[in-house]
């Protein structure tokens, strides 16, 4: 086999070992919010990221009660698939607007965090503010209206 036949096949192994290692942190992900969503039932939920170009990249769920306090911050930053996340104790019981307002409590040595936790704000912003659906039929329209 020629030189050019290994290079192509290394390149094949290694594409389908980062596509298995995306997939298992994918799945990771959706485990954690799918546990999260279930042990918490009320209150809001926002993941915000920030994308590491060469630095690491970095993943946040905020869980808030209805009132707007902090229930659980995860956070998962890395270079690899392998990352997990990590609970944040220190900004459980904080209100979200004492989150937002601090910045020193975003981690001002850790950007990619900061930038995270203020999309996962907003995102915990937009749903408060949508209309709740009604439930049964009623937001159905009919054939002659």
């Amino acid at each position: 086999m020629a030189i050019w036949q290994w290079g192509l096949l290394a390149l094949a192994v290694v594409w389908a070992l980062q596509s298995l290692g995306v997939w298992f942190q994918m799945r990771h992900y959706s485990d954690v919010l799918k546990g999260v969503t279930s042990k918490y039932a009320d209150g809001f939920v926002g993941a915000g990221n920030c994308r590491g170009r060469f630095g690491k990249g970095v993943i946040v769920l905020i869980v808030v009660t209805p009132d707007l306090v902090v229930r659980r911050l995860l956070e998962m930053s890395g270079r690899s698939v392998f990352a997990k996340f990590r609970r944040r104790e220190e900004f459980e019981g904080m209100t979200l607007d004492a989150l937002r307002a601090d910045p020193k409590a975003l981690g001002e040595a850790k950007p990619g965090v900061a930038e995270a936790i203020k999309k996962a704000i907003e995102q915990i912003d937009r749903m408060r503010s949508e209309p709740k659906e009604k439930p049964g039929l009623a937001g159905l329209k009919t054939v002659g209206a």
